[in-house]
C-alpha cells in the first residue's frame, strides 16, 4: 500500500526544481536555422573575400606588371603575359629583393634620400609618415606590438577590464610616476565593440593581473562582446584532481597476487 507513495516521493525529490519547457516544431526549425548560419556564415565569408581578393587587387596587380614588363620577345614573353599569377610572382620577388637592398648600409642610404625628398613636399609628407607608421605598426614585430593580456581595475575600484599590455612605460612619463610603483607598464583598453580605439594606461606591475590567454583569444572575446570565451583548464584545479586521485590509490587495499615467485 506504501509503495506507491514512497516511488512518487523519490520521482518528486529527483525531479529539478525548474522543468525546461518543452520546444515546438517552429521552435527547433528555428534553432537549426541559426546553428545553419553560424556554421555557414563564416566559411562564406571568407571563401568571399579570398574571391574578391584573388579577382580584384591580386588580377589588376597581375596586370599592371605585365603590362610595365618590357617587350623582350620569343616564348619568355608569351608565358609571362599568358600565364596567370606570373605578374604577381614577380611583384613578390621584387619586394624581397627590395627588402633585402633596404637592410644593407646603401639600400639604407638610398631610402633616406628618397624620404628627405618626399619630406619636402608638405602634403606628401603627412600621407608618407601616416601609411609608414601604419605598415610598420602592422607589420613588424617590435616594442609596440601587443605581448600579453591583463585584467585591470577601471575605470573604478572593483570593476575590471580586460586590456593589452603594449610594454614597459619609458621616458618622461616612467620618471614622472617613478613613485607609483615598480615595473611601470603601459596597457591599452579597447573599447566595445570598436576595439580599434580605445585608451593608454599606466599602471604598475603590482596593478595588473596577467592572463593566461594569448592576444588573439583575447581579440575574439573583445569582438564577441565577450560571448566567444576560450576554454580555460585552472591549474589549481588539476593538482587538487591529481592529489585526489594518489590518496584513493594509497586507500584501496593491494589485491592479492595469485601468483608468487620464490614463495614471496
Amino acid at each position: 500500500m506504501n509503495d506507491k507513495p514512497d516511488r512518487d516521493d523519490e520521482r518528486r525529490s529527483d525531479a529539478p526544481l525548474i522543468q525546461p519547457k518543452r520546444q515546438g516544431v517552429l521552435a527547433d526549425l528555428r534553432s537549426s536555422f541559426l546553428a545553419g548560419i553560424v556554421v555557414a556564415a563564416p566559411i562564406g565569408i571568407t571563401i568571399a573575400l579570398i574571391y574578391w581578393f584573388v579577382t580584384g587587387p591580386m588580377a589588376k596587380l597581375d596586370a599592371f606588371v605585365k603590362r610595365t614588363i618590357p617587350d623582350i620577345g620569343g616564348n619568355a614573353d608569351t608565358i609571362v603575359q599568358v600565364l596567370p599569377g606570373v605578374g604577381v610572382l614577380i611583384a613578390v620577388i621584387a619586394l624581397i629583393i627590395l627588402g633585402t637592398l633596404a637592410k644593407n648600409f646603401i639600400g639604407r642610404s638610398f631610402i633616406r634620400a628618397g624620404e628627405r625628398l618626399v619630406d619636402s613636399v608638405p602634403i606628401v609628407r603627412n600621407l608618407y609618415r601616416f601609411f609608414k607608421n601604419v605598415f610598420e605598426t602592422a607589420l613588424q614585430q617590435s616594442d609596440r606590438s601587443f605581448k600579453q593580456v591583463a585584467l585591470i581595475e577601471y575605470p573604478r575600484k572593483g570593476a575590471w577590464v580586460m586590456a593589452f599590455v603594449v610594454g614597459d612605460g619609458k621616458g618622461e612619463v616612467a620618471a614622472k610616476l617613478a613613485d607609483q610603483g615598480e615595473g611601470l607598464t603601459a596597457l591599452f583598453v579597447p573599447t566595445v565593440p570598436n576595439p580599434t580605439s580605445g585608451f593608454l594606461i599606466f599602471l604598475p606591475r603590482e596593478d595588473i593581473r596577467v592572463l593566461s590567454m594569448s592576444v588573439e583569444d583575447a581579440a575574439k572575446v573583445v569582438f564577441s562582446l565577450g560571448l566567444v570565451v576560450p576554454e580555460f583548464n585552472d591549474p589549481d584545479k588539476a593538482v587538487e584532481a591529481l592529489n585526489d586521485v594518489v590518496e584513493t590509490m594509497k586507500n584501496e587495499k593491494p589485491k592479492r597476487r595469485l601468483f608468487s615467485i620464490g614463495g614471496k
